[in-house]
């Protein structure tokens, strides 16, 4: 044990730049995720008369556009280095911090959460991701467990901040102001600074890239493999799941008569499950490989799914996070993982477009599909249930999968 906490030790201090970079990506990433728009929901109806089917429609739609930008956006990843792409993306996501409280009409409205959306969760975690699966070989699941605490960092602080900024101002506008002046004058040029020097992995690192990396596809052959679609059938399950529980946080305190600041206090125990169990799967990544663990991801999610639907009293709200943070943990690690043992790193950027734009695309569903129900009766606990049906059929699609791209890999 104590051999391995010097070896993780002497690996962050080695690469501190490049994991940092990743963190801190995936970390101000927070700003464009649903958990953090969704504190601002209640306010965001208010202001402008919404309905929560209509809302949810008005955010579909700008996250479906998000989604179909970035397989494009997402490309500059191939064609230019990271920090160049970082250098417009964090500018216009401050922009669009501003933009959601100045927004004169839903037409602008609408364009802020697109921007919110693109820049935010979109390429932030795209950059993150497809830059640290570039820079690691042999460790590339312990460094994807180390960069990706960063989104559930955000999510464990923000909302508590939030709360208390809105209740303390009695502005719901005075927390996205000082989002984008966070953006702008601390991680602009922090991230500019780390990225500018590229890793370039070690001799051993390349040796064992023959066993922990796939062929490389060009984007047209991952378009045309019917394992990418059985992948996404699962591992859309969380990104979806967990944005609509997010989005509709507002909804869910009334109807359960939870307080927010109680809800928003269950984000920690979120953060520490997601820091937990990413760190035991990046070890279990590196060791097994991540197609493996494919079959195991959706269990967590199962669970917190038949949580939210079943269990009313408030520590249900705590039970939920902590089976959602081991979800977050197992997926997002993997996740980061995944892609170059399926279908190599030469076309990463490209492909990983395409990937988070699935992401962001059921992450545009979730909320207006939710929204309608709602709106006709259907309460979301009831919902959840049939949520956690599509997570124990997914997970024989992600086993079926990973026999297929395993198989594969024996055959050439």
């Amino acid at each position: 044990m104590q051999k391995l906490f010097g070896s993780n030790l002497r690996f962050m201090r080695d690469n501190a730049r490049w994991l940092g970079a990743g963190f801190l990506l995936t970390l101000f990433s927070s700003f464009g995720q649903t958990f953090f728009i969704g504190l601002s929901g209640n306010d965001i109806r208010a202001t402008f008369g919404l309905s929560g089917g209509t809302f949810g429609a008005l955010y579909m739609v700008a996250t479906l556009a998000s989604a179909s930008t970035l397989p494009f956006l997402g490309r500059t990843l191939d064609l230019m280095p990271g920090w160049k792409v970082v250098r417009f993306t964090i500018p216009l996501l401050a922009l669009a911090c501003i933009g959601i409280t100045l927004a004169p009409n839903l037409i602008f409205l609408t364009l802020a959460i697109y921007m919110l959306r693109l820049f935010g969760q979109g390429m932030m975690t795209e950059i993150a991701f497809t830059e640290i699966g570039r820079w690691f070989v042999a460790s590339r699941g312990k460094a994807m467990s180390l960069i990706v605490p960063g989104q559930p960092f955000g999510s464990a602080v923000l909302p508590v901040l939030v709360v208390l900024i809105a209740q303390a101002s009695g502005n719901w506008h005075l927390a996205w102001w000082l989002s984008a002046a966070v953006l702008v004058l601390i991680a602009w040029p922090l991230l500019m600074r780390l990225m500018q020097v590229e890793r370039v992995p070690n001799a051993t690192e390349v040796q064992s890239s023959a066993s922990g990396t796939a062929r490389d596809w060009t984007r047209a052959e991952v378009i045309r493999d019917p394992v990418l679609y059985m992948l996404l059938a699962g591992l859309l399950a969380p990104p979806f799941i967990g944005t609509v529980i997010f989005f509709h946080q507002g909804y869910l305190t009334e109807l359960r008569g939870y307080s927010p600041l109680a809800f928003a206090a269950a984000f920690p125990v979120m953060s520490l499950a997601t820091v937990g169990f990413g760190f035991v799967c990046g070890g279990l990544i590196d060791r097994f490989g991540a197609l493996r663990l494919l079959p195991f991801v959706l269990a967590p999610l199962t669970l917190a799914s038949l949580t939210v639907a079943l269990v009313t009293p408030v520590w249900g709200v705590y039970a939920f996070m902590a089976l959602l943070g081991m979800s977050n943990g197992f997926s997002g690690t993997l996740m980061g993982a995944l892609w170059p043992e399926v279908y190599g790193v030469k076309n990463l950027g490209g492909i990983r477009a395409i990937i988070v734009a699935s992401m962001v695309l059921s992450t545009a569903v979730g909320p207006g599909i939710t929204g309608v129900l709602i709106d006709m009766g259907v309460e979301l606990p009831t919902q959840m249930l049939g949520m956690a049906v599509w997570c124990v059929i997914a997970a024989g699609s992600l086993t079926i999968a990973s026999r297929r791209v395993l198989a594969r890999e024996t055959a050439q």
